[in-house]
């Protein structure tokens, strides 16, 4: 496909994957900047005022209000991030930041998480004012910074440093939520109504410093090992939630099904099975390791990092199991945390963006379902905004659409992106 014939969702996804928005954590990124003036650009050219706030140098969030309709009505903030996580090129078989079409899927680092939601917001608020319309209620259109890094850069710190940014507003819609799945061969729609919370969690031994070749038992790597072996090889239980139990009976009943088996439900969705299990309790994965700085030196130290991510309200009964795990001797550290959220499947907002939903896939049922990772709705929760994920996708059953998320690859159909720009449409009008 040929640049001149891209829709303009496609066009506008395409050049924000193009701008290297790579976020390390750690205060370490190559910055917003430039996406966030070309997101700038994009809202002048529609008539709508923005404003730029930097966090930090280069750290930089577009925030903009536009009228709706009836200013009876709160306001709605409907959000994205700029940033991404890290791609390494060599493992890819296309160039993540080239925004290459192929197979008429959009590929590159961000296509799904989630330049693809910042164009579809983008391009259907275009539509609504190129028509003369506007918002049924008024809108806070957020582009955030630091989104892959917790938002301390970002939504947190404009929450906590300019909260009269999104005064007025009462729900929000952001990322994971609102795409089709495969159910026994029926396409149904996982609207996001609850996410996770997050812990990173520091496991630091110690022990005595030594010559390699020497006898030692009180190693610090050794003791760090059998730490990190028990948490990776424990299995949490299975802990319904109000998301959880309603998202499992209705796929149970969807597949004929019994629903006393929640793992064995999930696994007839395929793979995005992964997704829906690790909703179903708290997960907890090693992903660093330190330690030693020379190959025949015992290092004192010996750390470890765990990405932990507890159910809603469960948070200390997860962090205290880790404890359990590892051992006294073994120092557990919190290095960030956040809440986790769970949001009603009913009321205004939810009916609207079913019904968004139904008027373009007619007959398509629509579940709840908890994500097992985190948006910047978690900040947001702090002003007493309940979030929900609602970023429409209808997508081919051959996608493996979960290891699109910080994965090797990322791509997304080019006719889920004008479905999903069609939905978002849609939803403003209306709701």
């Amino acid at each position: 496909m040929v640049t001149d014939r891209l829709t303009r969702t496609a066009q506008i996804a395409r050049d924000l994957i193009r701008i290297d928005t790579q976020n390390w954590g750690g205060g370490r990124s190559n910055g917003e900047a430039d996406a966030a003036a070309y997101v700038t650009e994009v809202l002048t050219a529609m008539g709508v005022a923005s404003e730029t706030v930097e966090s930090a140098p280069g750290r930089a969030s577009v925030v903009a209000r536009i009228e709706g309709e009836d200013p009876s009505l709160p306001l709605l903030v409907v959000h994205g991030h700029l940033d991404v996580v890290p791609a390494d090129a060599s493992e890819w078989s296309v160039d993540p930041f080239a925004g290459e079409i192929r197979d008429g899927l959009l590929w590159g680092r961000g296509a799904v998480d989630m330049k693809q939601m910042d164009a579809m917001i983008l391009v259907a608020l275009e539509r609504i004012l190129a028509s003369g319309r506007r918002p049924r209620r008024g809108l806070v259109i957020a582009f955030f910074a630091d989104e892959e890094a917790g938002g301390v850069y970002g939504a947190q710190w404009l929450v906590r440093n300019h909260p009269e940014l999104f005064a007025g507003a009462t729900e929000a819609i952001s990322e994971v939520g609102g795409y089709s799945i495969d159910v026994a061969g029926q396409r149904a729609y996982l609207l996001q109504t609850a996410e996770k919370a997050l812990q990173w969690i520091l496991l630091r031994a110690r022990g005595t410093a030594a010559h390699g070749s020497q006898h030692m038992r009180d190693n610090a790597v050794t003791r760090l090992a059998r730490a990190v072996a028990a948490v990776g090889a424990h299995e949490f239980p299975v802990e319904y939630t109000d998301t959880t139990r309603e998202l499992f009976a209705r796929l149970a009943e969807l597949q004929g099904m019994e629903d006393d088996d929640p793992d064995a439900v999930a696994e007839q969705l395929g793979t995005v099975s992964r997704f829906l299990r690790s909703s179903l309790r708290h997960t907890a994965n090693p992903t660093m390791l330190d330690a030693g700085y020379k190959h025949n030196v015992i290092p004192s130290v010996a750390e470890a990092r765990i990405d932990m991510r507890p159910l809603p309200g469960r948070e200390q009964e997860a962090l205290d199991t880790i404890r359990a795990l590892v051992g006294d001797d073994i120092e557990v550290e919190l290095v960030h945390g956040d809440v986790g959220l769970e949001q009603p499947f009913s009321g205004a907002l939810v009916e609207a963006m079913t019904a968004a939903i139904g008027r373009h896939d007619p007959g398509a049922p629509v579940l709840p379902y908890m994500l097992s990772g985190g948006t910047d709705n978690k900040p947001l929760s702090e002003l007493g905004i309940a979030g929900y994920g609602f970023a429409p996708l209808r997508l081919t059953p051959d996608l493996d659409f979960a290891a699109m998320f910080h994965g090797v690859d990322e791509r997304v159909p080019l006719e889920a992106l004008e479905f999903g720009t069609d939905v978002l449409e849609d939803l403003l009008l209306t709701y």
